[in-house]
């Protein structure tokens, strides 16, 4: 039986300890992902800092994380830090995640970071005060796992997408 055909009560849910750690790793591959595309928009702007290459850029990082995390969902429901953790993104009842449903997902997972930008520019939090509202914010949304039954954040409950934790793969014998 595939892992989207499992019943959820036959899957295993990553702790949410190992999906935040992965975060942590998918924001280090997400620098590896961005350096190309920033280094070309870089040397193309001559690194110009107006209001409008600003808008680029910002525009330019929603897209190309967007394309990775979209790509890599619908192809084998997992990125590179999802996979090294052994955490796949399923559609309960279907093989693959359809495309609409990831980049729903993907924008959904904005939440993680959207209320808390909206507080500091409301607030006019600066520096480390902005950091902290940030971190503040991706710490509560990291609590909605524990209100939902099946410990799921809300974007991945709203999106209609689960996070199930793969078996560690079977070890090699060496040969006699």
């Amino acid at each position: 039986m595939s892992a989207n055909n499992a019943t959820p009560s036959s899957v295993t849910v990553p702790t949410v300890k190992r999906r935040l750690i992965s975060m942590i790793y998918e924001i280090l591959l997400a620098f590896a992902v961005l350096f190309l595309p920033f280094l070309v928009f870089e040397i193309a702007s001559k690194a110009s800092h107006t209001p409008v290459a600003e808008h680029m850029r910002q525009a330019l990082f929603f897209l190309i994380l967007g394309a990775y995390f979209i790509h890599a969902w619908t192809k084998k429901g997992q990125t590179l830090a999802m996979q090294t953790w052994r955490i796949k993104l399923v559609v309960p009842g279907q093989h693959h995640v359809p495309l609409y449903v990831a980049a729903v997902r993907y924008l959904l997972s904005w939440l993680w970071i959207v209320p808390a930008l909206l507080v500091s520019f409301a607030l006019k939090l600066e520096h480390w005060h902005a950091l902290y509202a940030l971190l503040a914010g991706a710490l509560l949304w990291s609590l909605t796992a524990f209100i939902d039954k099946d410990r799921q954040f809300l974007h991945d409950r709203l999106a209609g997408t689960r996070l199930i934790q793969l078996p560690k793969p079977e070890k090699k014998k060496k040969a006699a």
